[in-house]
């Protein structure tokens, strides 16, 4: 059964308000998967916090058209699509590669990839994305970093206070003999 107007325009609308909303967008081909594939790959992307639909094409070139600065995943809008969309450039990717290698599947395969205004569609461009470090994981790695110093500062003083400590109290316990 054929959608109406109003329900095309509102998936439109839907399509175009995420690829406005996401900075990172995943467009793959599922094509070959069979159902009980496409409800683990969907459940995997939920429990990664990752948004994942089928999109017919022609309503999301329509939204693409709405939106600047995206125009350049129109051509990847061609054939079975799905799309991943994430806050994370590294969630979609991991997710798609542990499901290959635990399914032994040749399917879902990236088209193309939309990071931040960057297009990455080469063959390699997953495992490229799979290794990139979540935000959260730069954030812990630079905090680190900048606690290091202050706690090599406190351990300085701390040792330095107790050697002098010690030495006080050596100089006391001679005054005392």
């Amino acid at each position: 059964m054929s959608k109406s107007r109003a329900e095309k325009a509102e998936i439109i609308d839907d399509i175009g308000e995420k690829l406005s909303k996401y900075p990172i967008i995943y467009l793959t081909n599922f094509q070959g998967l069979t159902v009980a594939q496409s409800n683990e790959l969907r459940g995997r992307f939920r429990e990664a916090d990752v948004e994942y639909q089928v999109t017919k094409n022609t309503l999301a070139r329509i939204a693409l058209d709405r939106i600047e600065g995206k125009d350049a995943l129109e051509e990847f809008f061609a054939g079975p699509t799905a799309v991943a969309y994430s806050e994370d450039p590294a969630k979609p990717a991991r997710v798609i590669q542990d499901f290959l290698e635990e399914e032994g599947a040749e399917r879902p395969e990236l088209k193309v990839a939309w990071i931040e205004g960057e297009l990455y569609d080469d063959p390699e461009a997953l495992d490229t994305l799979a290794d990139l470090k979540s935000r959260e994981e730069l954030i812990g790695e630079i905090v680190g970093l900048l606690l290091a110093p202050a706690q090599n500062i406190v351990g300085g003083i701390q040792g330095s206070g107790q050697r002098l400590a010690g030495i006080l109290q050596s100089l006391a316990e001679e005054d005392d003999e």
